[in-house]
């Protein structure tokens, strides 16, 4: 079975992985159910392994959370669903990228329910609009909007971290990173989008498509 708990409130992000790092040790143990927790946190940035300290453009903005997930500089804040996912990745193939790859179908299904088309891109983790009513880039490319961010780290083959999709936040809250460590390209949000999309709405999205994508 996957346990679904949704966390009312401003979620500390120590206490978060506190929780997380306790649960994966207890799924691989067999002592506890897989479990996907939906949080909001309070302004914060975090470092995943791979981050530039010259990505940190305002560093005395929000606290900065060194975390061993993988991945760059994320922001997390008010308005922005966070997905952890504690999985048992080595019960379901053993196969990281595959996993990865499931992670990034379920927010592209989960948007589709608001007809957005979510995207993947070679070379950029996470999920992408096009924005073809904003200028283009300097080459002439379509300018391209992020709207989900993934990172994970695996323990005895259980996942934890995940996904974030941004619903309504603050948007000049990301100004403080280089997102993803990628800056020719902007970040949006389903209410930046133009759609009426609540948080509530989102977590009804995220449960109906999500056995569609790993199973019951």
């Amino acid at each position: 079975m996957v346990e679904w708990i949704i966390t009312d409130g401003l979620t500390g992000y120590d206490e978060a992985v506190d929780f997380m790092e306790a649960r994966a040790t207890a799924i691989a143990e067999g002592r506890a159910d897989e479990l996907i927790w939906l949080v909001e946190h309070p302004p914060l940035y975090t470092a995943g392994t791979s981050a530039k300290p010259a990505d940190l453009t305002d560093p005395d903005r929000f606290p900065v959370h060194e975390t061993r997930r993988g991945g760059q500089y994320t922001y997390h804040g008010p308005g922005q669903r966070v997905i952890y996912v504690m999985l048992d990745v080595g019960k379901r193939g053993h196969d990281v990228r595959r996993f990865v790859q499931q992670l990034e179908e379920w927010v592209i299904a989960t948007l589709e329910r608001f007809n957005v088309r979510g995207e993947i891109r070679e070379g950029r983790v996470g999920v992408w609009v096009t924005r073809p009513e904003k200028p283009p880039l300097a080459d002439g490319s379509p300018r391209e909007d992020k709207i989900a961010a993934i990172g994970i780290r695996l323990r005895k083959w259980v996942s934890f971290h995940g996904i974030s999709i941004n619903v309504d936040p603050d948007l000049s809250h990301f100004t403080g990173i280089v997102p993803c460590g990628i800056s020719e390209h902007g970040v949006t949000s389903l209410v930046d989008l133009g759609l009426p999309v609540t948080m509530d709405d989102l977590d009804v999205a995220l449960q109906q498509t999500f056995a569609g994508v790993f199973g019951h």
